[in-house]
């Protein structure tokens, strides 16, 4: 162990007794989408409620407006060391040892934890490429995670990730144009790529408005072209896997994405919080959940080589 990483854990050390966490109270039930539905196998559920439980108390760090950035990141490192070295008493022990116990390492949410300490210090975006990479960070992981659950390794998953990430990256930039007003005057955080905004000859001082101005229109329905396409990528996902739960739960997933981001395209998302119904959620279950059935969990990829 190196000074740094030394410095680290005694800081961690000290935190730890005073706490690291900042509780929203949000849960799942705050989401817009399944996360560890019924349909997914019984003994993965505990692992997969945990990893969400991890990924929720970061991200309620790095949006806690009390904190400094040093102060975020310096709580991140604490949850980061919970899980290099677990005692079966935080979050991040509990989860470690659970991954353990099923020959998995923290990779993935360690990978969440570098999103969460960017958000501490950074809140614009040059360019898609660059608000890609934060999904790189932010989302991907979450879908990786559930693929090597399902497939048993990340060597098996591997060749499942680019349509597992294609997902989790749609529902980061859609998740992103419905909080796009609050996440700018509440965080000082905007996710809509600054190259798009001059080209619209909008500003991130139109976030401030009751409404989208028609510059502002531009730029979103550009984020949500990029969110299509990263949904035609995630449609191979469910026949791709070797899980058929989680092929009909990702279809449903999908399904949920795509009707989420039509709405964002005519609605508006200044005016009023454009989410789904409990229509959409029915008819995304059981039409998702009858394709991933029937359609899904046969382990294929698009060019029909085998997972």
């Amino acid at each position: 162990m190196d000074i740094q990483d030394a410095s680290a854990v005694k800081s961690a050390s000290s935190l730890h007794a005073a706490g690291a966490e900042t509780p929203s109270g949000k849960g799942a039930g705050d989401e817009n989408f399944p996360v560890g539905s019924v349909l997914l196998p019984a003994h993965l559920r505990p692992v997969i409620a945990s990893f969400y439980g991890f990924a929720r108390a970061a991200d309620d760090i790095s949006d806690n407006p009390s904190l400094s950035p040093s102060e975020k990141i310096e709580r991140l490192d604490v949850m980061d060391q919970s899980l290099l070295h677990p005692d079966g008493t935080t979050r991040g022990g509990e989860l470690a040892g659970m991954l353990a116990e099923l020959g998995h390492d923290v990779r993935h949410p360690r990978a969440l934890l570098n999103a969460f300490r960017q958000d501490a210090e950074k809140g614009r975006y040059a360019s898609l490429e660059e608000l890609h990479g934060y999904c790189r960070m932010s989302a991907d992981p979450v879908g990786r995670f559930l693929v090597d659950l399902h497939e048993g390794s990340p060597e098996a998953g591997a060749k499942i990730y680019p349509y597992s990430d294609g997902l989790c990256t749609a529902l980061q930039l859609v998740n992103h144009l419905q909080d796009c007003g609050k996440d700018f005057m509440t965080m000082d955080r905007c996710y809509l790529p600054d190259a798009w905004l001059a080209d619209a000859g909008a500003s991130h001082a139109d976030l401030y408005g009751n409404e989208l101005t028609p510059g502002l229109r531009r730029v979103v329905d550009r984020v949500l072209d990029d969110t299509d396409a990263q949904l035609s990528l995630a449609a191979h996902l469910p026949r791709a896997l070797t899980s058929r739960r989680l092929a009909m739960e990702s279809e449903i997933i999908i399904r949920l994405a795509r009707r989420l981001a039509q709405r964002l395209r005519t609605g508006d998302p200044l005016a009023t919080r454009v989410k789904l119904t409990k229509l959409d959620f029915f008819v995304a279950g059981v039409a998702g959940a009858v394709s991933g059935f029937f359609f899904g969990g046969k382990g294929r990829l698009p060019d029909g080589e085998p997972t």
